[in-house]
């Protein structure tokens, strides 16, 4: 027996149902069933189609963003070549880059340095704050 519909909320309250209820098995589904689960497949598949070409396009920006950026590095050292030499200018901007990704290097360092441990330091002290105020309370 099923709970009587409220007359407001009778597409909500079928839906909550048909969430819930778990599916019957498609030998004893009707056509209806049947069609709306196929409906709900063919959806969720081309969303995941849609959600793979979507990460595909990101990581293709990626590698396209990578090869501009070799460009530009590119361009600033035959830029440099025109008043020094080429190989002058080569080495400074690679001293450059690398004085760059050491900088980076020394800052995420710390930042990981202080992430660890990778506990919830301040969730632990407020549950203990909490332990300690329930005992208090528990001794009165």
């Amino acid at each position: 027996m099923t709970a009587p519909e409220q007359p407001g909320a009778a597409g909500a309250t079928r839906a909550a149902v048909a969430a819930s209820a778990p599916a019957p098995d498609p030998a004893d589904a009707s056509t209806g069933q049947l069609i709306s689960r196929l409906t709900e497949q063919l959806e969720v598949t081309q969303k995941a189609k849609r959600l793979g070409i979507g990460a595909g396009l990101f990581g293709g920006a990626g590698v396209f963003a990578f090869l501009g950026l070799a460009t530009l590095i590119t361009t600033a050292i035959l830029a440099l070549a025109l008043v020094l030499p080429g190989w002058l200018a080569a080495l400074i901007v690679t001293t450059v880059l690398f004085a760059v990704a050491g900088v980076l290097a020394l800052i995420g360092k710390k930042d990981v340095e202080r992430a660890a441990p990778p506990l919830p330091t301040e969730a632990i002290a407020g549950v203990q704050a909490d332990i300690a105020t329930v005992k208090q309370g528990i001794a009165r």
